[in-house]
């Protein structure tokens, strides 16, 4: 991390924490407000996230395991091209963002929207679960809600008021000469801790609702969850980890279709 985000690090545990909305409006209902740190802007865990991925697709790369299945990356992207503009949906902004979509040759069941609207898919996760385009964009779609929601930077911010962000207030506010390498290591933590189950559900709901928006079956949401509870057989791949169980998320999905339906027969008649 560069010296001038370390430096923000005492200034945001000095003032403490504010009460956003991350996102307005949707008609699934997902109105939880936020406590993020004030001195930890939006921005900059953007910046952040953005280093991040571009360091993973220099890596990827580098191994000559990034975007080599032309077909399934022109896949990808179409089906974002749909689901971005509906992003304005939840929050104005989004539509600004610098939005990247790119796909890692991996077995590896996983993908990704970092802060900002970076995506990033394994192929694992669409040719070993066989993934039609509606259950590509529920997966999108539920990517997308996490950065729309800044789960990220709410994770660090949770990060700061643990007995953990306790420990490095004492590191920060001292002398020692460690406080640079542990405030780097709490901001890699909160980057990358995997999100609440509340976080989880969330990004379920906007998910469905942002892909059902798009043109995207909502039941695709329930059919994809089922694909992806067989293929873990008793062990969750990374992507679920946190996760809602099975059948408890496919039940909260289900309940939730009836509001997205209307959105998605709408999309379908332009």
């Amino acid at each position: 991390m560069r010296m001038r985000y370390l430096l923000c690090l005492p200034l945001a545990l000095l003032i403490g924490c504010e009460t956003v909305q991350t996102t307005q409006g949707g008609a699934v209902g997902v109105d939880r407000q936020q406590r993020m740190f004030s001195a930890l802007p939006s921005a900059e865990v953007d910046r952040m996230a953005a280093e991040s991925y571009a360091q993973m697709l220099s890596e990827a790369r580098n191994k000559r395991v990034l975007n080599t299945d032309a077909a399934m990356v022109r896949r990808l992207r179409s089906i974002a091209d749909e689901l971005i503009p509906e992003v304005v949906n939840f929050r104005q902004d989004a539509r600004n963002w610098n939005w990247e979509v790119n796909l890692i040759k991996s077995e590896e069941l996983n993908a990704s929207c970092a802060p900002g609207g970076k995506i990033l898919f394994y192929s694992g996760i669409i040719t070993r679960l066989q993934l039609t385009d509606d259950e590509i964009a529920q997966i999108m779609g539920h990517e997308i809600a996490h950065a729309l929601r800044e789960h990220g930077r709410e994770a660090i911010s949770r990060a700061y008021v643990t007995q953990t962000g306790a420990q490095l207030a004492g590191a920060l506010l001292g002398l020692g000469e460690g406080t640079q390498q542990m405030a780097n290591q709490a901001v890699q933590v909160g980057l990358t801790l995997p999100n609440s189950r509340a976080n989880e559900s969330e990004a379920d709901l906007i998910g469905m609702e942002l892909a059902a928006r798009a043109g995207y079956n909502p039941q695709a949401a329930v059919t994809l969850w089922q694909k992806m509870a067989s293929a873990s057989q008793g062990e969750p791949p990374a992507f679920l980890s946190t996760h809602p169980s099975s059948s408890g998320r496919i039940q909260s999905l289900q309940a939730a279709i009836p509001r997205v339906q209307p959105l998605y027969e709408a999309a379908r008649r332009r």
